[in-house]
């Protein structure tokens, strides 16, 4: 069986650990494809290799050790939850009661991108089959954290699989793989809560410049931001299009447009190196409660760009847009994928 998971020590990663934390392995023996997991720190994808022809690469720019992932304020590939990016002041209004979450975006002072990263999952399943590996990892929230009183469960799929049962394909390149995410946001608390979801990985090409390359966005209109951040209005509506990342400056919020017809709909961002042609194609699902938003973001390293799938805009817990109401038992799901083409 060409699939495997296996597992490693990474840390101690915090101060106060007798113990360091297990990262999960899994990959793809014969093509030297795999991903790895650390499910005791926000259950974070940490690394993501993947096979286009002969050339391997190192698609996540991520902290490389214990001592960087602890420094890291970055939030590379942090799971974004109860909301993504920032809610004003860290103050909103639910069902007729203000709450006031911890504001940890201090220059801003607004509260930015949930609670759970760094918080310790548990893995629930491990399975491996002749065509994929796959982890499922957990996070209960009891609903302690200052602003947000409503109990939730996450649960995360990652699954490394045969490319061409993730998409439809006759190339030669079947055997590659792609990465596969799933994600269900349960509310296990008796009352209605408020609830989003995001991604915010950093992706590259191994080591090239995001200068030398170019970025193709779906169908989308940009969300216009005030000098805190916030939004602030929309743009004109633009159709997909291929821009060139030289000297570009990204920190930009979109809604995607909306496809017409029954059934399931997808949209899919594309990184493409000038040099090589190789496209890196990160892939959300869309439609009625799942993933229409999406930032784009360029640090200044201009060593990686963050393309982040989200459920809701920027302050959705006070302006309401993408924003999911879960009732008791209720879920909020989807998925996401990453492949090379």
């Amino acid at each position: 069986m060409p699939f495997q998971i296996t597992k490693s020590d990474f840390g101690p990663v915090r101060t106060d650990a007798t113990e360091p934390l297990t990262e999960y392995l899994l990959e793809h023996t014969e093509t030297g494809e795999f991903i790895t997991v650390l499910p005791d720190y926000g259950g974070v994808l940490r690394r993501l290799v993947l096979r286009k022809g002969h050339d391997l690469f190192a698609l996540l720019k991520t902290p490389d050790s214990p001592q960087a992932l602890l420094a890291d304020e970055t939030y590379a590939c942090a799971l974004l939850v109860p909301f993504p990016s920032r809610i004003r002041h860290g103050i909103y209004t639910f069902d007729g009661e203000a709450y006031a979450l911890h504001m940890n975006e201090a220059n801003r002072d607004n509260a930015i991108h949930g609670f759970v990263h760094g918080k310790r999952f548990t893995v629930i399943d491990e399975t491996v089959t002749d065509h994929s590996a796959r982890i499922i990892v957990q996070y209960l929230y009891p609903g302690d954290a200052p602003g947000y009183p409503f109990p939730f469960v996450l649960t995360l799929s990652y699954e490394l699989v045969q490319g061409n049962l993730l998409i439809d394909t006759n190339s030669e390149n079947d055997r590659m793989c792609a990465l596969r995410i799933n994600y269900e946001l349960l509310n296990s608390g008796e009352t209605a809560c408020p609830a989003a979801f995001g991604w915010h990985p950093y992706f590259s090409l191994t080591d090239e410049p995001i200068d030398e390359m170019n970025l193709s966005l779906p169908a989308r209109t940009r969300i216009l931001l005030n000098d805190n951040m916030l939004p602030d209005g929309l743009s004109v509506p633009e159709k997909a299009d291929t821009r060139s990342l030289r000297e570009l400056e990204l920190d930009t919020p979109f809604v995607l447009e909306q496809p017409t017809g029954i059934g399931n709909s997808y949209a899919e961002t594309v990184l493409t190196s000038q040099t090589t042609g190789v496209r890196l194609i990160v892939g959300q699902q869309t439609g009625p409660g799942k993933l229409n938003y999406l930032v784009c973001y360029t640090p200044s390293k201009r060593d990686s760009i963050a393309i982040e799938p989200l459920t809701a805009n920027v302050d959705a817990f006070n302006n309401g847009e993408g924003l999911t109401i879960l009732q008791p038992g209720e879920t909020l799901s989807g998925s996401m994928w990453v492949r090379l083409d």
